[in-house]
């Protein structure tokens, strides 16, 4: 059986992984429209590029802020509060551990 550090430390290592996928992705998009893409409205396949740019960032930011909060819970593991609402103080129920890792809260105190 493992602690819950191990396994949000392997929920992070996903999202890292992720994070790179991503950052490939948009790599290569850059490189696909070209040094002269600023005016990519009289481009057949420029709201198609920009479309994709806006979606790739959107799971970039998204991502880098889920690493955040994946630290944020490995030190509240290591700490001995990980699981612990910060509204009420009660445990958090596994099930909501399970589905959001890094929960601050639990269903009743985030519903506030």
């Amino acid at each position: 059986m493992t602690g819950p550090s191990e396994q949000l430390r392997r929920n992070w290592l996903e999202a890292q992984q992720r994070r790179e996928r991503l950052e490939a992705e948009m790599h290569l998009l850059r490189q696909e429209r070209g040094a002269d893409a600023a005016d990519d409205e009289h481009d057949p396949d420029g709201a198609t590029l920009s479309g994709e740019w806006s979606r790739l960032e959107g799971l970039r930011v998204a991502t880098a802020a889920e690493l955040d909060d994946l630290v944020a819970a490995i030190a509240r593991a290591e700490a001995g509060t990980y699981g612990v609402c910060i509204g009420c103080g009660r445990n958090i129920p596994a099930a909501r551990l399970e589905a959001r890792p890094a929960a601050l809260r639990c269903v009743n105190c985030a519903a506030k």
